[in-house]
C-alpha cells in the first residue's frame, strides 16, 4: 500500500474505493477527530482566543489506527467534505498525523462519480487556512456565547437550558410572529360572487364583483352587500370586454440547500434534519444493482446555482430523447445566485442526469427514492421549455357594476410535464371560460354575498422559517437543520401539525434575551456577523480580531445582566402541575434534571419530595381503563403504553385518540403524515377518515 485517502464516512469510503482501485486504501475518520472538549470552555480568551483542542472521547483507538496507516503510506490524501467543516476536519487530521503543511494533499469531490473522483485526485492542493479560520471563528464564537450565556439563563429560568447565537435569533423570529398573531384584529369584509351562463350555452362560469361607477369596490359589511345584491336582482348582464392573452411560466432553478429543505418539507413532509441525512446518503453513495456503490447527487451543502457544462449537456440530451425537441429551449438556462452566495460548489443536481429515479428504485430506500426523484425532477425541469398558458379575462357589466372573470388553459406544458414547484399557499387551479364575445348577454344563475375576515400572518413552518432565515442572511446552508432541531429538542418550540409554535419557555427565554442581550437576538446584528465570518473565509478579516470585537461588548453586557438580576428567578406557568405534594401540601412543579423531566416539590430544600414525570394523553386504556401515557424507547422514539404496566401490556406506536370507531366501537388511532388520518385497528374493520384540522 502506498496511497492513503481519508474521508469522513464508511459509505463514502466504499464508493471512492471502487473508483480508485487496489493501489489506494480509503478509510473513514467518522467525522471530526479533534474538537473543543465539552466539559470546559476550552478557549484561552486572554491568549487571543486560542482554542484548546483534544481528541474526541472514544476516538483514541481510531486516531492510533490512522497514524499507523499514514506512517506506512507514501502519500496521504485528505478528502473530507468540500466545505468549511470538511476543511477543518482535514486540518485537524493533518495536525494529528504530523503532516507538514507543504506536504498536505487536500482533494475535493463535488460529486462521487468516476469522473468526479478522478478530477479531484488530479488536483490536490494545500489546506485552505482561511476556510479553517472561518470554521474556527464560528465554532469559538458559538462556544463563547453558549458556555457564557447558558449558565445565566439556566439560573434565571430553568436548569439545563442553552442559549445559542443563531438559535436565539431564530427563536425570536418565531416568538415575534406569535405575538403578531395574538395582536392581530380581524377586519370584516364581503365579496359578491356570481355564476353566469352565456346565451346558447349550458356551461356556467364564475365571476366576482370588482367595481362600481366610482371605481374598485370595497364592501365593508352585510348591509352594504345586501343592498348591492338587491340592486342587482332585476339587472341584465352583458359581456362588456374580453381580453385574450398568452403567458409564460419558467421553471424554478435547481436546488440549493435551503430550497431543497423547503421543498422536501412541502412535498414530502420531511423535517430539515431528515432531508440532510438522506441527501448525505445519496451524495456518499448507494449500492446500486449492477453498478455497485454510486454517488447519486452532487454535494448537498451549497448556496450556488451554478451548473457544470457537462451536466447541462447531459440534461439537454435526456430532455430531447425523453420529451422531444419542442421541450428543449434554444440554449441552456443559466441561473444567477443570490448576491452574498459563496458559490463554492454547483447547485444540487443528479451526478448522472440520465439516471432516472424509477430505474434504480429497487436499490433505494423509500426516503432515498423520494428525495432523489425530487432532486432529479427539479434539475431536469430547470432545463426544459416554458409552460405556455392561454388566458382569458372578461368584464361582465350590469347597471353601474362590473364583475370580472378570468381563466386559463395550458397550451403547452413545457417543464410542468415533469415537475411543478410546491407552494406554502394554495395553488391557482386551471379554469377555462366558455367562448365569450363583447356585447354578449349572459344570464345570472347565482348571486351570493359572502362574508370574510382578514387573516393573521401564518405561523412558521420549517420551510417558511428556513426561507426567512436565508432572506435575513442568518445562518448558512449547514446550519438550518441543526438550528431547528435544537429549538424543538430543547422545548423552546413545539410542532403543531406542520407549524412551529413557541412554548412558554421559548417566549420567556426570548423576552429575557431581548431585554438583557438585545444584540444577540438582533436580526441585523446576527446577519452582519455572518457576513464578517464570510470575510474571514476570504482572508479580509482576522478571525481573532473579529472575536475580540464581539467578546468585549458581550462580556460587559453579561456582567451587567448578572448584577442587575441577582436573586431574580423567572417562573413559568407551564411548570406547575395539579399534583399536590402529600408531604407539605404545595402544588408540585416540573423540573429538568440530568436524565430528563421529573416532578418535584417547590419547597426544596425544606421538602425534598420528588416523583417520576408522566405525560398523560387523556385517553383511557382500552384493556384495563388505566391512563394511556407517552413513553420513549432508548433511542427516544415515542410510543404509547398503559400506566399500569407491567400488570397491563397495552402498547401502540400510533397515538390513540378520544374517539370511537362508528363501525365497531373500538378506539381510534392517529396515523401521522402530510394528511393526519384516524383509523381503527380492530381486525377486519378497516375504518379510516382524514382528520379535520
Amino acid at each position: 500500500m502506498s496511497n492513503l485517502v481519508i474521508v469522513e464516512s464508511p459509505a463514502k469510503a466504499k464508493t471512492i474505493k471502487k473508483y480508485l482501485g487496489k493501489d489506494y486504501e480509503v478509510v473513514a475518520s467518522m467525522g471530526h477527530v479533534r474538537d473543543l472538549p465539552k466539559a470546559r470552555l476550552s478557549v484561552d480568551i486572554k491568549n487571543n482566543f486560542a482554542p484548546k483542542y483534544d481528541i474526541i472521547k472514544g476516538k483514541e483507538k481510531l486516531v492510533k489506527e490512522l497514524k499507523g496507516l499514514a506512517e506506512h503510506s507514501d502519500s496521504v490524501y485528505l478528502a473530507t467534505d468540500p466545505d468549511r467543516e470538511g476543511e477543518a476536519i482535514s486540518w485537524h487530521l493533518a495536525y494529528i498525523l504530523g503532516l507538514p503543511e507543504d506536504y498536505c494533499q487536500r482533494v475535493e469531490f463535488n460529486e462521487i462519480t468516476k469522473s468526479g473522483v478522478e478530477n479531484g485526485m488530479a488536483h490536490p492542493r494545500a489546506i485552505n487556512i482561511d476556510l479553517v479560520n472561518a470554521q474556527q471563528a464560528r465554532r469559538i464564537l458559538d462556544r463563547l456565547v453558549g458556555y457564557k450565556l447558558s449558565p445565566f439563563v439556566s439560573q434565571k429560568i430553568r436548569r439545563g437550558l442553552s442559549a445559542g447565537r443563531v438559535q436565539s435569533v431564530a427563536l425570536r423570529i418565531i416568538v415575534d410572529r406569535e405575538n403578531e398573531i395574538r395582536k392581530f384584529k380581524p377586519e370584516e369584509y364581503w365579496s359578491i360572487d356570481a355564476k353566469f351562463i352565456p346565451k346558447g350555452s349550458r356551461k356556467a362560469f364564475s365571476a366576482s364583483l370588482y367595481s362600481d361607477k366610482n371605481g374598485k369596490l370595497k364592501i365593508k359589511d352585510q348591509q352594504q352587500a345586501e343592498s348591492i345584491t338587491a340592486d342587482l336582482s332585476d339587472a341584465e348582464y352583458t359581456v362588456s370586454k374580453v381580453r385574450h392573452g398568452t403567458r409564460k411560466k419558467s421553471a424554478a432553478p435547481p436546488f440549493i440547500t435551503s430550497t431543497l429543505q423547503q421543498e422536501a418539507s412541502r412535498k414530502l413532509g420531511f423535517q430539515s434534519r431528515k432531508t440532510m441525512k438522506v441527501a448525505q446518503e445519496l451524495y456518499e453513495g448507494v449500492e446500486l444493482q449492477g453498478m455497485g456503490a454510486t454517488g447519486l447527487i452532487t454535494y448537498m451543502r451549497t448556496d450556488s446555482l451554478r451548473i457544470s457544462s457537462y451536466a447541462l449537456g447531459e440534461a439537454r440530451k435526456y430532455i430531447e430523447g425523453a420529451f422531444g425537441g419542442s421541450y428543449l429551449p434554444d440554449s441552456p438556462r443559466v441561473f444567477k445566485s443570490r448576491k452574498n452566495a459563496q458559490d463554492g460548489h454547483e447547485a444540487i443536481r443528479p451526478s448522472m442526469p440520465s439516471l432516472e429515479p424509477d430505474s434504480i428504485k429497487s436499490s433505494l430506500t423509500n426516503d432515498q427514492y423520494k428525495l432523489y426523484k425530487l432532486i432529479w425532477s427539479r434539475f431536469i425541469a430547470s432545463q426544459m421549455a416554458d409552460c405556455i398558458q392561454k388566458t382569458t379575462q372578461a368584464d361582465i357589466t350590469a347597471k353601474e357594476y362590473t364583475f370580472k372573470a378570468s381563466g386559463y388553459i395550458v397550451d403547452f406544458p413545457g417543464y410542468t410535464a415533469l415537475y411543478v414547484e410546491g407552494r406554502d399557499e394554495a395553488e391557482e387551479k386551471s379554469t377555462q371560460l366558455p367562448p365569450l364575445e363583447k356585447d354578449m348577454p349572459v344570464r345570472c344563475k347565482e348571486l351570493a354575498p359572502n362574508q370574510h375576515f382578514t387573516q393573521p400572518p401564518a405561523r412558521f413552518t420549517e420551510a417558511s422559517l428556513i426561507k426567512t432565515l436565508e432572506e435575513y442572511g442568518i445562518g448558512r446552508p449547514s446550519t438550518y437543520a441543526a438550528t431547528i432541531t435544537t429549538l424543538t429538542s430543547r422545548e423552546y418550540v413545539k410542532r403543531e401539525a406542520k407549524t412551529l409554535v413557541p412554548t412558554e419557555l421559548g417566549e420567556v427565554m426570548t423576552e429575557l434575551m431581548k431585554e438583557r442581550f438585545p444584540k444577540i437576538v438582533n436580526v441585523k446584528f446576527t446577519a452582519k456577523m455572518e457576513d464578517e465570518l464570510d470575510e474571514v473565509e476570504s482572508g479580509e478579516v482576522q478571525w481573532n480580531e473579529l472575536l475580540g470585537e464581539f467578546y468585549e461588548d458581550f462580556e460587559e453586557t453579561l456582567k451587567e445582566a448578572k448584577a442587575e438580576m441577582e436573586g431574580v428567578k423567572l417562573k413559568l406557568k407551564e411548570d406547575e402541575t395539579d399534583i399536590v405534594c402529600e408531604k407539605c401540601g404545595r402544588k408540585m412543579v416540573v423540573k429538568m434534571g440530568k436524565y430528563g423531566k421529573f416532578i418535584a416539590c417547590p419547597g426544596y430544600p425544606e421538602c425534598k419530595n420528588i416523583k417520576k414525570f408522566v405525560e398523560k394523553t387523556g385517553v383511557s386504556c382500552p384493556k384495563c381503563g388505566g391512563d394511556v401515557i407517552v413513553k420513549h424507547t432508548k433511542t427516544k422514539r415515542v410510543f404509547y403504553g398503559c400506566s399500569n404496566y407491567p400488570q397491563c401490556d397495552y402498547v401502540s406506536w400510533n397515538e390513540p385518540v378520544n374517539e370511537r370507531c362508528p363501525r365497531c366501537g373500538e378506539l381510534l388511532y392517529r396515523r401521522k403524515g402530510r394528511k393526519p388520518t384516524l383509523y381503527c385497528a380492530a381486525e377486519g374493520c378497516g375504518y379510516t377518515k382524514t382528520e379535520e384540522k
